[in-house]
Formats: C-alpha cells, sequence, structure tokens
C-alpha cells in the first residue's frame, strides 16, 4: 500500500462521509494536524463528531471546522479558548460530552487497546457519572467508562520515515500516538519524511503499522495560544 501522498486533499481522498467520527491530535494548539484540518474544512463534510482534548481557537485550528458549521459533536476534555464553542454549545447548536482529561486520554487508549470499557474513581459522586454504571472494588467506588475509536483519525508527529514509522517533538507527543491506534484510518502529516532505515528503533514513539497514510505539510504556523510572559 502507498503511503505517502502528496498532499492533504489527496490523503484524505475516498475516506469522508457525513456524519463520520474523527479524531484529531494535540493539545491546545500544539501537535495539531494543521494541514490536514484545512483540508477537512475544505471538502464540505458535515455533522461530524471530533474526539480532541479541545476545539483550537476561533481563527485557527477545530475552530476553523465550527465556524463553518461542519461539527455536530464534540467529545472534548477543554474548551475553554473558543469563544465559538461557548456561542454554539450555549445555543444549544453544538452537542457535548465532556470528559475528565485523563478519563479522555485512557478512553481513547483504551480504544486502541481493543479495550470496551474500563473503571475509573473519577467522577464518581459528580455529574460525571450520571447515567454510567459504577461499581465498588475493595470498598472504592468506580465509574465505568467506554473506549473511543474513530472512523479517522488525523495526527502530527516531527519526522516519518518512508513506512509511517513516527516520532513526535517535545509536548506534540500529547493525544497523537493513542489517536493513531484508535483510528480505524489514520492519517499523518509531519514535516520531514526520511528514508526507512534511517531511525534507530528504540526511537520510535508511533510503528508504522498504525498508519495508513502519510503527508508532509507544506507548512507549519504553530501558533501560541496563549501567550504569557514574566514581567522584567
Amino acid at each position: 500500500m502507498q503511503k505517502i501522498h502528496p498532499d492533504a486533499p489527496s490523503a484524505l481522498k475516498g475516506l469522508l462521509k457525513d456524519g463520520m467520527t474523527i479524531m484529531a491530535g494535540g493539545f491546545g494548539l500544539c501537535g495539531i494536524p494543521e494541514n490536514l484540518i484545512l483540508a477537512l474544512r475544505d471538502s464540505g463534510v458535515k455533522n461530524i463528531t471530533v474526539i480532541s482534548n479541545n476545539c483550537g481557537v476561533d481563527d485557527f485550528g477545530l475552530g476553523l471546522l465550527l465556524k463553518t458549521r461542519q461539527i455536530k459533536k464534540m467529545i472534548s476534555s477543554y474548551v475553554g479558548e473558543n469563544k465559538e464553542f461557548e456561542r454554539q454549545y450555549l445555543g444549544k447548536e453544538l452537542e457535548l460530552e465532556f470528559n475528565p482529561q485523563g478519563t479522555l486520554a485512557e478512553r481513547i487508549r483504551a480504544g486502541g487497546a481493543g479495550i470496551p470499557a474500563f473503571y475509573t474513581k473519577t467522577g464518581y459522586g459528580t455529574i460525571v457519572a450520571e447515567g454510567k454504571e459504577t461499581r465498588e472494588f475493595n470498598g472504592e467506588h468506580y465509574v465505568m467508562e467506554t473506549g473511543l475509536v474513530a472512523d479517522l483519525s488525523i495526527i502530527k508527529a516531527w519526522k516519518a520515515d518512508e513506512t509511517g514509522n513516527l516520532i513526535y517533538r517535545k509536548t506534540a507527543r500529547n493525544f497523537n500516538p493513542m489517536m493513531a491506534m484508535a483510528g480505524r484510518m489514520t492519517i499523518a502529516e509531519v514535516e520531514e519524511i526520511v528514508p526507512t532505515g534511517t531511525f534507530d528503533p528504540d526511537h520510535i514513539h508511533t510503528p508504522g503499522i498504525f498508519v495508513q497514510r502519510l503527508i508532509k505539510g507544506p507548512k507549519y504556523e504553530k501558533p501560541i495560544e496563549r501567550l504569557t510572559v514574566r514581567e522584567k
């Protein structure tokens, strides 16, 4: 199978349909698949469910898909930087499934590992547990959470080799590795593609077996979500 595609639209070709579920890697604006998100916007696919830690900001990242009303539902942990998200949610124009951040990460990891559900203490006795099965183990109370899988995962890595083995750089190694495993199809965009055999096997973060398609992004803006500096 030819994994390397010339650009994001060609990598998405034949994979998109209205109503699908998409996982999108990144944390804030760090390590997000910028070019694939733009291609999703331009594709016109709609009524999608997006699983992502957050929804970008108003004018960048997944926030662009909110503007075009392509997202029907978000499964997220943190959405505090996006005014359009707030407006759509309060106006009942957007469905939201909120998760504690660690629970969201574990739901994705579980889905990728083929684990249908697990128990966690997090959220027991709160609104998070409403409508969910609870059990007691050794005198402690737990909430059952289900694993998450997606029709498509779009992720961002630093480097790839020609067979799709991936290396992430620093904080960009956030939700991307587990989402690579939890997508029925996974597309990775990277900053550099090197010949197979270049990587030390011990340095590979995501094995190429989890990556079906691969692109080299033409450019990356990498904006800072919220710039905070110390006063002199």
